[in-house]
Order: C-alpha cells, then structure tokens, then sequence
C-alpha cells in the first residue's frame, strides 16, 4: 500500500521514536488517523475496551494483545499453566508423564506456587511437610521488584494473612493479591553471585501460535555474593536481581550495570560444563517458552491487529535446570549502559522488520511471512503452521527423541527447536 505508516506512543523512549524517526514514519495524535500505535498496558486497557474502545481496522496494529495479563500476571500464568498440565494429564498425553515422586517429567519449569490470600491453607500444609524450606512472596500486579519478600516461618505472613483474608479480599478491591513460590535457594552462581536471564519472545499469532526468540537476551547479576544464610533474606541485593534494586547498592557498576550476554554465558558454560549440557539447558528453555505459550493459547484473544513482545525471566538452578519465573507485558526499554541502549535498539528494530514488513502500511487481512533477511537477530521458536503443513507434530517427536534436522535449520517443531543460533 502506498503511503507512510503514521505512529502514535505514549511511551517516551529513545530506543522506540528514533526507530520510527529512522523509518520516516509520521508521527500523529492518538485522535487522528493512525496505523502503528506501540501503547503502555494501562492505554492498552483502553483501547480494548467495552465501554471505551474502538474498532481496529486493517491498517492499524498495536503492541499488545487483548488479555495479555492471562501470561504476564503473575497469579493468571501459574493458574493457566497448571490448567494446561491437567488437562493434557486428562488426555492422556505423553507430555503429561510423572516421575515416581508425582513430578512432571516435562512440564516442571515453574516453582510449586499458591495464590494468597485464597490457596493460604493449602500453602500451610505444604510449608509443614518441608519447614526448613525458603519462600519468596510477589505482589501479583508489581513490577521491578517492588514489594518481594522471603520468607521461612509461618509467623513472618499470619499477620499479612489476618490482614487479607479472602472475606475482606472480597470486600476490600486495594487489598493485593500475592503468589508465594518456592524459592530456588540453590541458584547457579558466577563469581559467588546470583543472576537470572532475560529473554525477548515475540508472538505475532496465537491460534495457529507463531513466535520468535530473540538471540541478544542477556543476564542480570546481583551487586552482593549469594548465600543462602537465613540472615541475610531481608538483604534484596543477595536475593533479587532487578537492575531497579541493584542500582541502588554500593556495588553496582553502572559501566556494565551488572549485565552479561547470553551469548557470553553459553560460553562461559560449555568452557566449564561442555557443550552437550550446555546444548540441553537452552533446549529446556525453549521448551518452556513454547508451553508457556500453549498454556494460555485457549484463553488468548487471537486479534490480527496485535503482536507482543514479552519479556521471560527465568533463573538456572546448580544443577543446571531452568526455572521460569515471569513473564514480562511490558518489558522495560530504558537503558543502564550503552550495550543496553544498542541492544534495545536493535530489538525495536528487529522487531518492527517482522511485525510490519518493508515498512510498508500494515494490512491485517493478508498473513505476511517475514524473510529470512528481516529476522535481524530474531529465530522461529515455533510455527505452527509451517509444522503442520510439513506434517511435523509440533509437541511430541523431538521432546520424546525424534529430530527435525540438523541445527541452525528452519525450526519445524514447536517442542524443541532446532533454528537456534546464539550470537
């Protein structure tokens, strides 16, 4: 279509407006024609709406879905996940198999959780068969660490419980709700220190699902060498690894703000570890991804007018294990270091490439298939669509043992894939 995409944000940031600038897109006002609109979740609220939204048409697109939240709220994606274990376990599938101790052979990547105030008794009980374990509490609604906690006696929450009782939860609309989490008190550390990864996954389509890995992810480090001392679980700059908590520590180094490459990791890794074992962690978080991905797939809205660009963060274990943690709607696109900036940078770009191709004015009725020259640093995670028109059974043959390929190939399968290639 001829023309110039007009694009309207309410997120003032560098690493998007000079991506649009770049473009010689048009800049307009949310009131006048537009057909890129990169919007804030509240504004996304909005847009869709009973009372206050309007109707998309087929050269508008937006950076969210619908109900993004049933992934990205911290109480909804273990709620979805663990509707999906039970109802793949109700169709028999192989994806369902439990170990002898009750524990999914594949679909174990997220720590044992209860929602509180509403699961507390359940949570009492568990806590009373392994009392000297560690737990973490997250405000289900916050972001960037605010409001975290560890906890390891029940006194530490009665008095938050006595205060949020499901009655006055009911009542009471500002009470929070939180998830309580089995914390992963025995984290691969480098250099002494705790760090989690942070992952970009683009959806451009969930029913057939669609997504993209970005390979530029990186990690992030605490400022405080770890220990699993029962002293020290009031000291967030040993426990959580938010750039927003760790820039405030003595220690933070505002030069490399604490971060590392994944790419860096890998080899770190397969230097210290080899690279089979290395190859099977970053096998075992694309896995995740996609089930977290298929976990919500039902109760998604599939509008062709949205894409999403989630943020993942997930810790290894010392045993090499990934554990998803969560999931991102918003993932921040403010910058510590130059590296950050670039890198941000580049994922804006990346993904504006795929979401609306040549630059050209979108057009919702038409399902463009990007080039392999316009994924940047982008890979299929998994294609759904392509799988099946190959006649590929996108869970099963390759997590039960069957390969697709040789890797850096197309990823064919939506288990395992096999596109990846780590920069």
């Amino acid at each position: 279509m001829a023309g110039k995409v007009k694009w309207v944000t309410d997120i003032d940031k560098n690493v998007l407006i000079n991506n649009f600038e770049k473009r010689n897109w048009i800049p307009v006002s949310e009131n006048e024609d537009w057909n890129f609109y990169w919007m804030s979740v509240q504004t996304i609220r909005n847009a869709f709406s009973v009372e206050t939204g309007y109707r998309l048409s087929d050269d508008q697109i937006v950076n969210h879905f619908p109900n993004h939240y049933e992934l990205t709220r911290k109480d909804l994606m273990i709620k979805n996940i663990k509707r999906y274990r039970k109802e793949l376990n109700k169709e028999g599938s192989p994806l369902a198999e439990k170990d002898e101790n009750g524990k999914y052979v594949h679909l174990d990547f997220v720590p044992v959780t209860f929602m509180l105030p509403a699961d507390y008794n359940m949570f009492v009980e568990e806590f009373r068969r392994n009392p000297s374990n560690t737990w973490i509490m997250k405000p289900c609604g916050k972001a960037q660490g605010k409001g975290i906690f560890l906890i390891n006696k029940l006194s530490q929450i009665k008095k938050w419980s006595r205060d949020n009782k499901p009655s006055n939860f009911v009542t009471t609309p500002s009470k929070e709700n939180y998830v309580i989490s089995l914390y992963i008190d025995s984290p691969l550390l480098i250099g002494g220190k705790k760090f989690d990864l942070r992952f970009y996954v683009l959806v451009t389509s969930i029913r057939p699902l669609k997504c993209y890995m970005y390979n530029l992810g990186f990690c992030r480090f605490c400022t405080v060498k770890y220990t699993p001392s029962t002293n020290e679980l009031d000291n967030m700059f040993v426990h959580l690894t938010n750039v927003a908590i760790q820039k405030h520590g003595d220690d933070y180094n505002p030069i490399h703000g604490g971060k590392w490459t994944v790419a860096n990791l890998k080899l770190y890794l397969e230097s210290t570890r080899g690279k089979k074992v290395t190859d099977k962690l970053f096998d075992e978080i694309h896995w995740m991804i996609v089930q977290s991905l298929k976990a919500v797939t039902p109760v998604m809205t599939n509008d062709k007018h949205c894409f999403e660009c989630y943020g993942y963060d997930i810790i290894i274990d010392s045993k090499l294990k990934p554990w998803l943690i969560e999931v991102n709607a918003s993932p921040s696109l403010a910058s510590s270091t130059a590296n950050d900036r670039i890198m941000k940078y580049n994922l804006i770009n990346d993904t504006l490439n795929i979401v609306v191709p040549n630059g050209d004015i979108p057009d919702c009725k038409f399902n463009k298939n990007p080039s392999k020259e316009a994924l940047g640093n982008y890979v299929i995670l998994c294609d759904e669509e392509l799988a099946v028109n190959e006649g590929a059974d996108c869970d099963l043959k390759n997590r039960l043992g069957q390969s697709f390929g040789s890797k850096g190939g197309r990823a064919k399968d939506c288990g395992r894939p096999i596109a990846t290639t780590w920069k």
